[in-house]
């Protein structure tokens, strides 16, 4: 009987191994993956991350999983397929061993959705982004088009409008979706443009964005937009399988309901990064909900031995 299963280990879940470690608890870490990252692995290039400027995205991942390995954190390569309830706390279940466990936290983490059209992967990292935060800084001074209708388009769009020459907000529809004060404020801002009712067809560019292929849906017209990258905005998808077979309560998004203490409404189940509702989903904000959720962790089993 473990005292906590981690099952993830990107940031969040491998903040958690070293807190929990460090908290003297008998705690495992479960990951899928042969490498330990999660999603900043596919990251080319990391500007945001206190202390550690223009870092490689893979060479960030290793440096956590190495954190986590010399503190003598336990990984074990291993797919979750299940979490049940028992009696004496859950059976995480995966295909190769049942683990029992007092306490879960849930690393699942969740992934950009993607317009999967030509040039997307290929240019991934070399124009293509899905965090205009991220890497906006990387095109001061250069035209950038953003897709989507939604608020986190529009506050791409707003962010990216500080420093960038111009700024395209390409949307399917005729208006936003936005809030609307958002709106107002983004059609306020003389360096960008709404193009109406249009989709990117096609990112263009040999080894970094050179223009788009977008088409009016309305009138049929084809057209080539000349930018130094693009911004995807348009939602996010969380790996919510486990949540589901746990019986964790979820928004109408499908993310954990859970605030900054990463408390679940099943009691014994936390849920960290990216998988929980929050605001800004990035490298920082996961790391701080993987120590967040083992000092929650701590509170439960110290609650359950009273």
């Amino acid at each position: 009987m473990k005292d906590l299963i981690i099952v993830g280990a990107g940031p969040g879940g491998l903040s958690a191994s070293v807190y929990a470690k460090r908290a003297g608890l008998d705690a495992l870490t479960l990951e899928a993956q042969p490498i330990s990252g999660g999603q900043v692995l596919n990251t080319y290039s990391v500007d945001n991350y206190l202390g550690l400027p223009e870092i490689g995205g893979f060479e960030l991942g290793n440096k956590f999983r190495e954190h986590a390995d010399d503190l003598g954190c336990p990984i074990e390569e291993s797919e979750v397929k299940d979490i049940r309830k028992t009696e004496k706390g859950f059976e995480v279940i995966s295909k190769k061993e049942t683990y029992e466990t007092k306490a879960v936290i849930l690393a699942l983490g969740a992934e950009h959705s993607k317009l999967n059209i030509p040039g997307e992967e290929e240019l991934a990292g070399m124009g293509v982004s899905y965090c205009a935060t991220c890497d906006g800084a990387f095109f001061k001074g250069r035209a950038v088009a953003v897709v989507g209708g939604g608020d986190v388009a529009v506050e791409d769009a707003i962010y990216l409008a500080r420093t960038c020459s111009k700024v395209y907000l390409i949307h399917r529809r005729g208006e936003l979706r936005a809030a609307r004060m958002l709106q107002e404020q983004l059609l306020n801002l003389s360096n960008v443009e709404v193009i109406w009712n249009t989709v990117v067809d096609e990112i263009l560019g040999e080894d970094q964005v050179e223009a788009l292929s977008i088409s009016n849906i309305k009138d049929k017209t084809s057209s080539k937009l000349p930018v130094d990258g693009i911004f995807i905005a348009v939602g996010m998808n969380p790996q919510n399988e486990l949540l589901k077979c746990a019986g964790v309560e979820m928004d109408d998004k499908g993310f954990a309901k859970a605030g900054d203490d990463c408390v679940t409404s099943v009691p014994g189940i936390f849920a960290v990064g990216d998988i929980r509702t929050k605001r800004v989903r990035q490298i920082v904000t996961a790391v701080a909900d993987g120590a967040n959720g083992v000092y929650s962790v701590e509170s439960y089993l110290g609650n359950l031995t009273v």
